[in-house]
């Protein structure tokens, strides 16, 4: 059978913390790694996503509504569920989170104001209608 979670694949988290998350694959380890002696990738996804706005809401309001709370992680494969859904190429995974940035904690703070940037323009900016 052929690899199926790739770098780009959208998943559902299914175990832990944020269980019903989703999340973007940033990289993958098939065949683990020293740390981690089993089959994992490192994802960025929403912890929580931005709320609903109305017109009649102070520009405050809006603002602090539409936030985005990111996360970035390992994750063991069995605790994953991928989706038929990919991240569209310009968005580029790989870029998002690194290995080093997941060794320490400023590192880690660095990633998720990167993912939080990245997906709050994707979010205000939402892809025009195709007709």
């Amino acid at each position: 059978m052929g690899k199926f979670i790739k770098a780009g694949r959208v998943v559902v988290l299914l175990q832990g913390r944020y269980a019903g998350k989703k999340a973007i694959v940033a990289k993958v380890f098939d065949d683990g790694s020293r740390a981690r002696p089993f089959g994992h990738c490192l994802v960025a996804g929403v912890d929580k996503a931005p709320l609903k706005v109305t017109k009649r809401m102070s520009k405050k309001k809006i603002t602090k509504r539409q936030r985005v709370k990111p996360f970035v992680k390992y994750v063991n494969y069995n605790h994953v569920m991928p989706t038929r859904y990919q991240v569209p190429a310009e968005v580029q995974p790989a870029a998002m989170v690194t290995d080093q940035q997941m060794d320490s904690p400023d590192g880690r703070i660095e990633a998720k104001k990167y993912v939080k940037k990245l997906l709050q323009e994707k979010f205000l900016q939402p892809p025009a209608d195709k007709s």
